[in-house]
């Protein structure tokens, strides 16, 4: 049925999620438009009742930040706070450009790209007796799940600031860098590996 597809043209029923820790968190339910209007927002753990599709668009909509990026602060968000249909006409937009390109389903892809981009460990800082220090961390699944989907759109808010780009071509090109794996395209794998290597070197 048409209203089990994602904006009537994406099927939730053949997307896999590989990742066992996912399987909880990672919402896949058919949905025609995931807008619940914050039916869940204030109950536990409610955000793994948001369709994932649903949580992309909400992350697009954070406010302005400085991200420091080539040696500059970039200033990013802010221009799409409260505008949740804007934000998943964004999202739809950048599907139609995923699909398009790669012949596949752009659930699936997304499904992919946060899997490849969520970090298994984390670091903290710890005060112990008037010193502070670093310590090595792992990280629960909801905290991987929030990691990657922050990440991603991030690097669309970046990749379209200041530039000729526009905000969906900007996210259907990093949801393909990161479903692929690309170490050298891929923003949030990059954050990935950062955050990795710098628990590492906390243990």
């Amino acid at each position: 049925m048409e209203n089990d597809k994602l904006f009537g043209k994406y099927s939730f029923s053949e997307v896999k999620v590989t990742d066992p820790s996912f399987a909880a968190y990672l919402n896949i339910t058919p949905a025609f438009l995931p807008h619940t209007h914050g039916r869940h927002a204030k109950a536990q753990f409610g955000k793994r009742r948001l369709n994932i599709v649903e949580r992309l668009a909400n992350k697009l909509m954070r406010g302005g930040t400085g991200e420091k990026t080539s040696g500059k602060v970039i200033r990013t968000g802010g221009k799409l706070q409260g505008k949740k249909t804007k934000a998943l006409k964004i999202v739809e937009e950048a599907f139609e450009i995923v699909e398009k390109r790669s012949k596949k389903n752009p659930i699936q892809l997304l499904v992919d790209a946060l899997q490849n981009s969520a970090p298994r460990e984390d670091f903290t800082r710890v005060s112990m007796g008037g010193v502070s220090y670093q310590v090595e961390v792992d990280v629960s699944a909801s905290r991987r799940l929030d990691m990657a989907l922050r990440n991603i759109a991030l690097a669309a808010i970046m990749g379209a600031f200041d530039k000729k780009k526009r905000l969906a071509e900007a996210l259907a090109d990093e949801i393909e860098n990161t479903a692929k794996g690309d170490v050298n395209a891929s923003y949030a794998i990059k954050k990935r590996d950062e955050t990795e290597r710098m628990a590492r070197a906390a243990r």
